[in-house]
């Protein structure tokens, strides 16, 4: 792997943060260079230079549009270039981008060697490597970077966060992004790679690294084509592991009807899922199955602590709901131990004894409808020293129907917000709590109202750092990965984090 901080940040400097950007293929059309043309018009913050042979002399949404990037003159150089041609052209444009010495480039069309036509693929390799040239793609659709104004889909957000992510897809590259939002995470830096005929996951892995804007990391694997970039991603995973930046990797292709997709989307082989499962276990990566479960463990590792065991107490409301959480949860290698007995003790001063379970899992019964009831019952279960996490289960969206007679019982106004007066207390607990806090928000019933009830609730909870969850399976998965990364960082002596790490 490369080393020296400063070299690896500085060799992609000029990736996501260019002085300017070039639209090759760049036109009304939504389709090729003129989708990227719509999605950063206006937004990117340095200059934009346009071509288009058939535009040459117009403008295009207040863009002049240029012949080639031969026009530009070498005093306003441009640092990364999209091409948003058809396959058989870049071979061409790709010559002319050299002669201007850029360095990077996204080849947005696919053609190459995924259907076959490894000659042009081989092409564009020499091409490139010729006049300096650093790849992303083919297929994809190259870099959003919201802190400058770089983006791969439309309504991206504009907020920078901390989390960083690579993908051998666009689509699922512009929905992990809007997922990670929902969820309550922003993106620091984001690359779609496509087949990724030369940069791939370890050049991007050895950069987040060293990025101090970077400290959860995303990726969608299909295949890496060499044994080079495999031992590459392997020592690159490890050290982000290791250094506290945790990997979630959602690796594709475990059916048979996926593999052979893979092949014809990125045109690799996606490899033998015993191997992957052992390159985790290695490195440290955490495995999900889909986009909700990477955005979902994204979040948890945004807004909440590490847990220091696998045991959890359990809130819930009806026996019912309690066993099918505890039946879930235990799926997933979590624990539901027994609370002690001062903890029962305390719970049995603010509870009744009708319609409750004072065990773990908590059956609050009726009394779950009482904000004030859950705040203590949170309160009371941090102090256990029996458990490491809490998980609580709660149905914003039955609180319209709840809402007047709920709100005098406690003592608020009659026009107090059910909804707010629980995220308050919520909120309370969470600034006293030591341990880490999950929210189910389970969905019984759909309409309009409901629907604002349970947005209205996940919106303020994850302002409050607290992670909302719509299932057990999700919450199960991401307390099961939280602390498998735990166990990693315990192996290798990193956990609990000392002041040299």
């Amino acid at each position: 792997m490369t080393t020296g901080t400063n070299s690896i940040v500085q060799k992609f400097e000029k990736l996501f943060y260019p002085r300017a950007i070039g639209i090759i293929g760049a036109s009304y059309n939504p389709a090729g260079g003129g989708y990227f043309v719509d999605i950063m018009r206006g937004r990117f913050r340095n200059p934009m230079y346009l071509f288009n042979p058939r535009l040459a002399g117009e403008d295009l949404y207040g863009y002049k549009v240029y012949n080639s990037v031969l026009e530009i003159p070498d005093e306003k150089p441009i640092d990364y270039a999209i091409i948003g041609v058809p396959a058989k052209v870049v071979p061409g444009v790709l010559r002319e981008i050299g002669q201007k010495k850029v360095p990077f480039v996204t080849i947005f069309a696919s053609g190459f060697s995924e259907v076959g036509n490894v000659d042009l693929e081989n092409e564009v390799l020499a091409i490139a490597k010729k006049y300096n040239i650093r790849i992303i793609g083919p297929n994809c659709l190259g870099v959003y970077n919201p802190e400058v104004g770089l983006y791969i889909g439309r309504g991206q957000s504009r907020k920078a966060g901390n989390f960083g992510a690579v993908l051998q897809s666009g689509g699922l590259a512009v929905n992990v992004a809007q997922l990670a939002v929902a969820y309550g995470i922003e993106v620091s830096k984001m690359v779609s790679i496509g087949n990724a005929i030369d940069l791939s996951h370890p050049d991007f892995l050895e950069y987040f690294l060293h990025d101090n804007k970077t400290a959860i990391i995303g990726l969608y694997l299909e295949n890496l084509k060499t044994r080079e970039n495999g031992k590459r991603f392997m020592e690159a995973a490890k050290a982000c592991s290791l250094n506290r930046k945790p990997i979630i990797l959602w690796r594709a292709g475990y059916g048979e009807t996926t593999k052979k997709a893979i092949m014809s989307h990125t045109g690799g082989l996606a490899g033998n899922n015993k191997i992957w499962e052992a390159v985790a276990k290695q490195t440290g990566c955490l495995l999900v199955r889909n986009s909700t479960e990477l955005a979902a463990l994204g979040s948890a590792f945004k807004l909440t602590n590490l847990p220091t065991s696998r045991n959890i107490g359990l809130i819930g409301i009806g026996g019912g709901s309690t066993i099918e959480a505890g039946d879930i949860l235990e799926n997933y290698n979590i624990k539901i131990p027994q609370l002690s007995e001062k903890t029962i003790q305390k719970m049995g001063r603010f509870l009744n004894d009708v319609n409750t379970n004072f065990n773990n899992p908590i059956d609050l019964g009726a009394q779950g409808a009482l904000p004030n009831i859950y705040y203590r019952t949170i309160l009371t279960l941090d102090k256990d020293p029996n458990i490491s996490a809490i998980v609580f289960v709660k149905d914003p969206e039955r609180f319209g129907n709840l809402q007047s007679s709920i709100i005098n019982q406690i003592g608020f106004d009659e026009g107090s917000d059910l909804n707010k007066t629980f995220i308050k207390y919520i909120g309370k607990a969470k600034r006293i709590c030591k341990k880490p806090m999950y929210c189910v928000m389970l969905k019984i019933s759909e309409g309009f109202e409901e629907y604002k009830s349970r947005y209205k609730f996940k919106l303020r909870l994850l302002n409050r750092n607290v992670p909302v969850f719509e299932t057990f399976d999700i919450v199960g998965m991401v307390i099961d990965r939280m602390n498998t990364y735990r166990e990693f960082l315990q192996t290798h002596g990193k956990y609990p984090k000392s002041s040299k790490d």
